[in-house]
């Protein structure tokens, strides 16, 4: 395998790279100071107008398909592109995105609700987690009901992305009790004007995930997305549609807090020296640089894998089960180096230790990637040798 960057790759991380420094960085004071406020750090109208921004150079759409407006990059400049963002803790992301599995719409879901999510007119959240139904998923309880041409959805989700903000969900509910997640659940696209209700749910972070209540919502029979009962296929679709781009994201945040770490160690001095002198500090510096490197290589290694088509579902649980885990002990590290301030909230510091704990926890945790990995190998679907055989 060749990792090295053709030219038009190159320019399209240089170029994100200078509108991540030029446009986002110099927002950062300004956010932290909104959340210190209890205020959103980012509101939606100065997101947009970066997004435009970027879509007037031509940017917009990273992993959308040409043939609905996008760039269609593959996997490997996508990872690129997200660790370059997430070199800020500015919560900002190219527009132009839908979610996956929009794309299993009809003719008419599309127009109704793909085209305007990638335009950036709608708004959608996936919701499948429920109290009671977190890493094991087929332990959902909404069900839905038909009636008619209609189905009746009852039931409670938590933990929702973007659920306060959105106007549609993609909500997953049981059709068939008997059948449960071998063929009974379907996904169904429900307006929020259809009767479904959010509350938000406050977090150590600045996520912001809500929970959402379905109580006797009636939705059209022709609002299922995809096939009646095959929904939980669907959305393992979505959750393992790129896991690999929460730790390239974390891998730019690392970068940056090492460098931080890097300039704070050359500057502050004890004892008449400066406190990269000290072999403790140079040793957290060399172990945060060797995570690094190793965690850039899988990052690298499973969206390679990606764009090859090949299976990368163990690749992409050890690249997130590894990102998460030294992320959070390399911002742990960096934290340290800066002493009290680092603790404080005058620094982003503490603001990305909060956030990178989140990392640890989503989208599979720890746990689940572990387990993942384990039976992958237990059961003969990969090997220790890995790629190489």
């Amino acid at each position: 395998m060749d990792f090295t960057l053709d030219e038009e790759q190159k320019e399209i991380r240089d170029w994100v790279r200078t509108f991540v420094r030029k446009e986002i960085v110099p927002l950062e004071p300004e956010v932290l100071r909104r959340e210190r406020a209890g205020q959103q750090g980012l509101p939606r109208d100065e997101l947009k107008a970066l997004q435009d921004k970027a879509k007037q150079a031509g940017f917009f759409g990273v992993l959308t398909p040409q043939e609905y407006g996008g760039m269609g990059l593959g996997a490997m400049m996508t990872a690129l592109i997200e660790a370059e963002l997430g070199r800020t803790f500015v919560p900002f992301r190219f527009g132009g995105y839908a979610d996956n599995i929009l794309f299993h719409g009809n003719d008419e879901q599309k127009q109704r609700y793909l085209v305007p999510t990638i335009s950036g007119e709608r708004i959608s959240c996936f919701a499948i987690t429920e109290p009671g139904a977190g890493s094991d998923a087929k332990a959902i309880r909404t069900s839905a009901v038909r009636e008619g041409d209609e189905w009746v959805i009852n039931g409670e989700k938590t933990f929702i992305t973007q659920g306060n903000e959105a106007d549609f969900v993609m909500v997953f509910a049981v059709t068939d009790k008997e059948k449960g997640a071998n063929g009974g659940v379907t996904c169904f696209l429900v307006d929020r004007d259809m009767g479904w209700k959010s509350e938000p749910i406050p977090t150590m972070g600045q996520w912001g995930p809500a929970a959402l209540v379905f109580d006797n919502v009636r939705v059209p029979h022709e609002n299922i997305l995809g096939e009646e009962g095959r929904g939980f296929e669907l959305a393992m679709q979505w959750i393992g549609q790129g896991r690999y781009l929460l730790p390239a994201r974390a891998l730019g945040s690392v970068e940056r807090l090492v460098e931080m770490a890097i300039e704070q160690a050359k500057n502050r001095v004890t004892f008449g020296q400066p406190i990269a002198e000290y072999q403790a500090i140079q040793w957290m510096i060399a172990d945060s640089a060797m995570e690094i490197e190793a965690l850039r290589w899988l990052v690298l290694h499973a969206a390679w894998l990606v764009d090859q088509g090949a299976d990368s579902r163990q690749a992409q649980s050890i690249a997130k089960l590894y990102g998460g885990i030294k992320a959070n002990e390399i911002v742990d590290r960096v934290l340290q180096i800066h002493g009290g301030m680092g603790y404080t909230r005058e620094l982003p510091i503490e603001r990305w230790y909060r956030e990178l704990r989140l990392l640890r926890i989503y989208e599979g945790t720890d746990e689940i990637q572990r387990r993942t990995i384990a039976r992958n190998l237990l059961k003969g679907h990969s090997k220790v040798t890995g790629t190489l055989g």
